[in-house]
């Protein structure tokens, strides 16, 4: 199906825009938790999609496919507890795809499968299911601004995480400058580094989730 194929276009953006809420949701409630008010003072702390969706992330959503939220921000500078707000997202979107991925490995398909073809069922709660986990492992990639930048600052002993922390707040756009390398790759020797390193992994936590 292309990505602006009607039976696939509906799907996506109610899948992304579920993933995006309950991603960026997540990072604000445990920052509220552990004592920052900025998330909640910024009505973060909410379900409600339009407090965590960016308007041009989500026109991307209907011209390419991809897209972006807006970014919680907090007060904490900690890396240690900052590891604990940016690893909140990629767990909440495993979560979501786990509830969605054992609803569909153990209702039959065939019930499932209703609805008009552009937006079928099945192919809605597929959608949801597949999101998640690329939202999941595409932010655990360890480039500034993306949360696994933050996990591994936490994650590593000194002077190797305040060091990658230093580098984080230092160069925040160094996923903007991979990714055109990758394009760049992709479209000269027909290699990618995003999809070569994520592709694995979301096909083994597909097959392990919907057996």
């Amino acid at each position: 199906m292309g990505i602006l194929d009607p039976t696939s276009l509906l799907p996506l953006l109610v899948a992304f825009t579920i993933a995006i809420t309950f991603h960026e949701f997540a990072h604000a409630y445990i920052a509220d938790q552990m004592g920052d008010t900025l998330p909640r003072e910024q009505g973060r702390v909410t379900l409600n999609p339009m407090s965590h969706m960016d308007p041009w992330g989500t026109i991307l959503i209907f011209l390419i496919g991809f897209g972006w939220g807006r970014p919680v921000m907090h007060r904490t500078y900690d890396r240690r507890r900052r590891l604990w707000i940016s690893l909140a997202g990629p767990v909440a979107n495993i979560i979501l795809a786990v509830v969605f991925g054992l609803f569909l490995r153990f209702v039959p398909n065939q019930a499932l499968n209703v609805g008009p073809d552009w937006f079928n069922l099945l192919n809605v709660l597929y959608t949801i299911f597949s999101i998640n986990i690329i939202l999941a492992v595409f932010n655990l990639i360890p480039l500034s601004p993306l949360d696994g930048s933050s996990i591994f600052a936490g994650i590593l002993p000194s002077p190797y995480g305040d060091r990658l922390a230093y580098y984080n707040g230092r160069y925040p756009q160094a996923l903007f400058f991979f990714l055109i390398l990758d394009f760049l790759l992709g479209r000269t020797v027909g290699f990618s580094i995003l999809s070569t390193v994520m592709s694995p992994i979301i096909g083994a936590l597909q097959r392990l989730i919907l057996g």
